[in-house]
């Protein structure tokens, strides 16, 4: 202690008043080496200050030789790490432990010693450990008498020998052990409690105040340890949501609550955004000795990841049956429609196949995108490729269509397609189609598609409006609340498509 005196660790005085005790004690650095001693202490362990100053605990006295000394050493070192962890201080209220004496004939004997110890945590400003102090008791004498009267645990006893011999010192022993296992099993619980899958979380008192949590619970609130707050301060965010409400009740009424799938959201940082998650959970009450709620056992399981799973499995089966739907009725009008068109059936039915074959092609499109949706330029390519690629010259940028103006748009480049290679440009082998588009942002964004034939026959209008044409013009106004314009110049024919890139349309 002089030494930690001339270092400025303790004051002068202190230290004169540690050397001068008469009770044993030594001081340990957080790592358990030795950094100062009394003479008391030197003088019931026989050992020199030089010989032990700055030394491990552990490497200035082992215990000695004998099955016993590891087992005595790891209680001693379990205890002293226990209050350094702890910043409590712990007590071994017997321990074995050998110490060290040269005998006459200078060979090193070990001594067996009884000792009773306490280990005390000594905390800095920052209130971090510095020091650990270790005071011991020397109550081998106490057994020494015990044996000296010849007395076993078997045989009455006398009522000093009950005060201080064997049956204290039996007793001490025995409450020991069971205070090691109990504190051994606490370990495997608190263990088992912090590496659960699901969260867990133990609150007291009517405050809710945090006892403990794992680290499950901390995942799912998006924050660190909320240990010793009361859940409305550390939680606020959870305000009227429910949840204060149910915990009160448990509380007041001591009856269990459970939810499930339930809703909450959680504001993981001061200025992010809200995140809604879904749990399963349950609110059991903890009671004490006379049977009172003293708190309250939080378990449960995020089941976010599943529930939105099963939201979006929803969504898709009615997707389905409403594109089915759609499908359906698509299909009954192209029937409807080319029928009033072809007299002749094998005209109705190879074109009334094409038709159905230009709907199939742009399904086949969007499953490939788990109808997430498709490019124009893809769904252009897909509906005009038969005619030779190099005929249709398409001139834009990348645009994502949702998977109904896919649909609309492909039903169309099919038409004017099927028509160009009828009667225009891609009938004979000189002609061209150009197909030319551009988004416009003012005053609203706009997809605005050109589709211009050269190289063709000469065109002239149609005596009547067929199918196509009626089918294209129904597409643009009705299903993508655009405008369109037919012209049929006599260098060629062309079709003017001007569509809002609105949410529901295309984006």
């Amino acid at each position: 202690m002089k030494d930690l005196a001339k270092s400025g660790a303790v004051s002068a005085d202190l230290a004169t008043a540690f050397d001068a005790s008469p009770n044993p004690y030594v001081l340990l650095t957080p790592d358990l080496r030795i950094a100062g001693m009394n003479d008391a202490y030197l003088e019931v362990t026989n050992s020199r200050r030089e010989d032990i100053i700055d030394r491990p605990l552990f490497a200035a006295f082992d215990s000695g030789p004998g099955e016993e000394a590891p087992e005595n050493v790891r209680q001693v070192k379990a205890s002293l790490e226990k209050a350094r962890d702890t910043r409590q201080r712990d007590h071994l209220a017997l321990v074995r432990f050998s110490i060290p004496k040269k005998g006459p004939d200078g060979k090193v004997n070990f001594e067996d010693r009884y000792w009773s110890a306490t280990h005390t945590p000594i905390l800095d400003a920052e209130g971090k450990v510095a020091y650990l102090l270790q005071h011991t008791n020397d109550i081998t004498e106490l057994e020494r008498l015990r044996r000296q009267h010849g007395l076993n645990d078997s045989e009455t006893i006398s009522a000093l020998d009950a005060m201080i011999g064997g049956n204290v010192m039996r007793r001490a022993q025995l409450v020991q052990e069971d205070n090691r296992r109990l504190e051994t099993e606490r370990n495997r619980l608190i263990d088992l409690f912090m590496s659960a899958p699901g969260f867990v979380a133990i609150l007291s008192g009517p405050e809710h105040v945090f006892d403990m949590h794992n680290a499950a619970y901390g995942h799912l609130i998006g924050r660190g340890s909320v240990v010793g707050k009361p859940i409305r301060e550390a939680l606020p965010d959870v305000d009227g949501q429910g949840y204060y409400e149910l915990l009160d009740s448990v509380f007041a009424t001591g009856e269990p609550i459970e939810g499930r799938e339930a809703p909450v959201s959680f504001q993981t940082s001061a200025d992010g955004p809200i995140q809604e998650r879904f749990v399963n959970f349950a609110y059991q009450p903890i009671r004490d000795a006379d049977g009172q709620v003293a708190g309250i056992f939080v378990q449960g399981h995020d089941v976010t990841d599943s529930v939105l799973a099963a939201q979006r499995q929803k969504l898709m089966i009615d997707e389905l049956n409403h594109r089915v739907k759609n499908t359906l009725a698509t299909v009954q009008s192209i029937a409807m429609q080319t029928a009033r068109s072809h007299s002749n059936p094998a005209s109705f039915a190879e074109t009334f196949q094409a038709r159905l074959m230009s709907l199939s092609h742009t399904h086949d499109l969007l499953t490939r995108s788990h109808w997430e949706g498709a490019d124009l330029k893809d769904v252009l390519k897909h509906e005009t490729e038969a005619h030779g690629c190099h005929r249709v010259l398409a001139n834009g940028p990348h645009l994502a269509l949702p998977p109904a103006a896919a649909l609309s748009l492909g039903m169309i480049f099919h038409e004017l397609a099927t028509n160009a290679a009828k009667y225009g440009a891609l009938s004979t082998t000189d002609g061209r189609v150009m197909v030319d588009w551009s988004v416009s942002e003012a005053p609203e964004r706009r997809l605005n598609l050109v589709w211009r034939e050269i190289g063709g026959p000469a065109v002239s209008p149609p005596v009547r409006r067929g199918f196509g044409s009626r089918l294209i013009e129904r597409n643009v106004r009705h299903d993508l609340a655009g405008e369109v314009k037919l012209s049929y110049a006599a260098e060629g024919f062309e079709a003017e498509l001007s569509v809002p890139l609105t949410k529901g349309q295309i984006s």
